[in-house]
């Protein structure tokens, strides 16, 4: 079998042809699917393997009082030549994997061969193709996860262990240090338990990242943007607890502690960093200093680890083995999610490669995965096609003025939001109003003066007089009635959705195929809100990545809503999500090419996240559970030193560096998410035969981006969205 080793005198990396090892007794022989590079422990210890032996002497004081002592005991000669040959020798690397039970050994009945498994231990849990693990440091991953994730399972233990020793409690703040592997998934253990969490780093992509998965603030350590941070969360007094998950030699990490902290806090080193504690600070706050001993009780016990001896529960409530399952069992339910930490998933052949990348800074990653041939088949990854039409568009003609449109459907959102726009608009003749029932279209009639009142679809669509179609009808009957009006060489405005399956939206662009019409507008208003226009306009254009963060506080719906009827008219989100992701894609400017979803149980709640082909990503969190008198929308966009920020289409601001540079603001009654807007431009499009407002390319992957969202959901994994003819 092959396995990632390393020599520790010359810093060499290799992947080794080496024996097998065999089952023994009270453990389990894994073959792995996936294992997780560690890189802050395993890149230190590269590290120092590339150092001069004066470089590697200042970098383990430990190593070199061991030498000291043997020198006494056994002479200079004998203690040369036992550290020469230690120092000269191959080691292996890896700690955290996930694999396939390939034999039981005498005396494990918790699993069988052929189950999936997440194993953990600098001794059992090696970068190998196969692993014997014992029986305290292997546990059975939940049904539903993937192996990617599942690997990650000792480095969540450690951060896990670390948060219980932080003993937080319910609204509690704290600061985490460190925004590496294992303070991103510190910070989400600490959001779970519902406490408020600021972050510190100097890397602002690693503050990004935490303030997405749910801290609160992030900075630099050295920016008052952090102290600002808590002293706003606290009141002033200070942090209730402090992770220190950082690594290297400054002394910084426990300063900042000392500085932030609260009256008798408390303070838990996790990564390994210089703690030269300033006596004054500690002794006058009282500070409570606390270890974090890797995974948890029963690590480094060879009676627990090695010769199966559990810690009764009621005694030792989480040992190593219980945090382990543990932390599966909260990423299985969605309460952490670590496939944003995936920056990067590397053959297992290629690991000397892999390493080399991130040791000299071109591989810049937060979580790098060896992925194991032949072993695990996983699911093929979820994909939606995003289908892209072959057309060659007939002339479009310019109507004649007045422009004569026809609404199908006239219900709450027509007469309140579309009709009393078009009904006052110079230039447009309101033609006629077509409704499934004569009374409903009566009315319709009578408040907005239509010409004529219908429930004759076909007569509506065979008249050629009529320059475009609206659709505004139930979410069911969207696809089908869009596709049949272009076909009648109708210009189509339809509400959103587009399509409720990708079925659908294949029908309505076959349409445009074979009509050669692809006059179409969906009802994406917020690109067109004004204050939103306008902010984009002031932040400018970027060069880098951006980061987008979208709350979407949508409410519950009032009890025989037809939008609950999920059988027919698919499920909220569906109806109403793709306005944010086409808001998101046109803030981006372009177009997403995953999406990845998560739901807790029990409500509608959803949290998404897109990513772009840019590197950017936008999180959308889309919840029902939120209180009434919040805002409903509530968007930030940062990149480039630069911020936006939208509240609720009242209040905008654009800031530039340390300042604010620009601010917009409307009264709350003048709220304006761009419908008039959106309506101007569509009419202008229907008279003079130019372009439609938003590109057919543009809406197609929007839907198929809303889409994706329940097949993620369905999947538990990212979706890709697929261009296809």
């Amino acid at each position: 079998m092959k396995q990632v080793v390393q020599n520790y005198k010359s810093g060499e990396l290799a992947v080794l042809d080496v024996p097998a090892p065999g089952c023994k007794p009270g453990g389990v022989l894994v073959r792995t699917a996936y294992s997780l590079i560690s890189t802050g422990t395993e890149l230190m210890k590269v590290s120092e393997a590339g150092m001069s032996m004066l470089g590697k002497a200042r970098s383990r004081p430990d190593q070199v009082a061991k030498v000291v002592q043997s020198v006494a005991t056994n002479g200079v000669p004998a203690t040369y030549r036992k550290v020469m040959g230690k120092l000269d020798s191959y080691t292996p690397l890896g700690y955290s994997l996930c694999g396939v039970v390939e034999e039981v050994g005498a005396g494990i009945d918790d699993v069988k061969a052929g189950d999936l498994v997440a194993c953990a231990g600098n001794e059992h849990a090696l970068h190998a193709e196969l692993n014997w693990v014992p029986r305290n440091l292997y546990t059975p991953v939940p049904d539903g996860l993937a192996p990617r994730h599942a690997a990650f399972g000792t480095v969540g233990s450690i951060a896990l262990q670390g948060v219980r020793q932080g003993e937080p409690r319910l609204g509690e703040v704290a600061l985490v240090v460190g925004l590496g592997l294992i303070g991103q998934l510190v910070v989400q253990l600490l959001a779970a338990s519902g406490v408020r969490v600021v972050g510190a780093d100097p890397d602002p992509a690693r503050c990004e990242l935490a303030e997405r998965l749910g801290a609160a603030a992030c900075g630099d350590p050295g920016s008052a943007a952090v102290e600002g941070a808590v002293a706003e969360l606290t009141g002033g007094h200070g942090v209730d607890q402090v992770y220190l998950a950082a690594g290297g030699g400054s002394n910084q990490p426990v300063e900042l502690a000392a500085r932030l902290s609260r009256d008798r806090g408390r303070v838990v080193d996790i990564g390994k960093c210089s703690l030269d504690l300033p006596w004054n600070s500690y002794y006058e706050k009282e500070l409570d200093v606390r270890f974090s001993r890797s995974y948890g009780p029963g690590r480094y016990d060879p009676e627990y680890e090695l010769e199966g001896r559990d810690y009764p529960i009621g005694y030792v409530r989480w040992t190593e083995r219980r945090n382990l399952a543990c932390f599966l069992d909260l990423v299985a339910r969605g309460h952490v999610d670590v496939e944003p930490l995936v920056s990067h998933v590397a053959d297992f052949d290629d690991a000397v490669e892999t390493y080399q990348g991130l040791k000299d800074g071109e591989l810049k990653a937060v979580a790098v995965l060896f992925r194991y041939p032949g072993q695990v088949v996983e699911a093929a990854a979820p994909a939606v096609a995003v289908p892209t039409v072959s057309v060659t568009p007939r002339p479009a003609r310019a109507a004649t003025t007045p422009v004569r449109l026809a609404f199908v459907g006239a219900g709450n959102y027509a007469t309140s939001m579309l009709l009393p726009h078009l009904a006052r608009r110079d230039g447009v003749e309101l033609s006629a109003v077509v409704t499934t029932t004569a009374l409903s279209a009566a009315n319709a009639r009578r408040k907005f003066g239509f010409a004529a009142a219908t429930t004759d679809l076909d007569a509506v669509l065979g008249d050629e007089s009529v320059d475009a179609v609206f659709v505004v009808t139930r979410h069911s009957s969207h696809a089908e009635l869009t596709r049949r009006a272009l076909l009648a060489g109708k210009a189509v405005f339809v509400e959103k959705p587009l399509a409720l399956t990708e079925d659908e939206l294949a029908a309505v662009l076959a349409a445009v195929e074979e009509s050669g019409n692809d006059r179409l507008q969906v009802g994406f208003n917020r690109r067109f809100a004004p204050l939103l226009r306008e902010a984009k306009e002031r932040f400018g254009a970027r060069s880098g990545p951006a980061n987008l963060r979208y709350l979407v506080n949508a409410g519950r719906l009032a009890h025989g809503s037809w939008y609950l009827r999920q059988g027919t008219e698919g499920s909220r989100f569906a109806g109403e999500g793709g306005h944010f992701i086409d808001t998101a894609s046109w803030l981006l400017e372009a177009d997403p090419v995953s999406v990845y979803a998560v739901a807790p149980s029990g409500n509608e709640d959803l949290n998404v996240m897109l990513r772009y082909p840019d590197g950017s990503t936008a999180t959308l969190s889309y919840v029902t559970t939120g209180p009434s008198g919040f805002p409903k929308e509530t968007l930030d966009l940062v990149a480039d030193g630069k911020a936006l920020r939208l509240d609720d289409f009242v209040r905008a601001s654009v800031y530039d560096g340390r300042r604010r540079q620009w601010v917009g603001s409307r009264l709350p009654r003048a709220r304006d998410k761009g419908q008039n807007a959106e309506l101007a431009a569509f009419v202008k499009a229907v008279r003079t035969g130019g372009p439609m407002p938003v590109p057919l390319e543009s809406l197609v992957a929007t839907t198929a981006a809303t889409l994706a969202v329940h097949t993620g959901l369905a999947s538990g994994a990212p979706v890709t969205l697929e261009r296809t003819r």
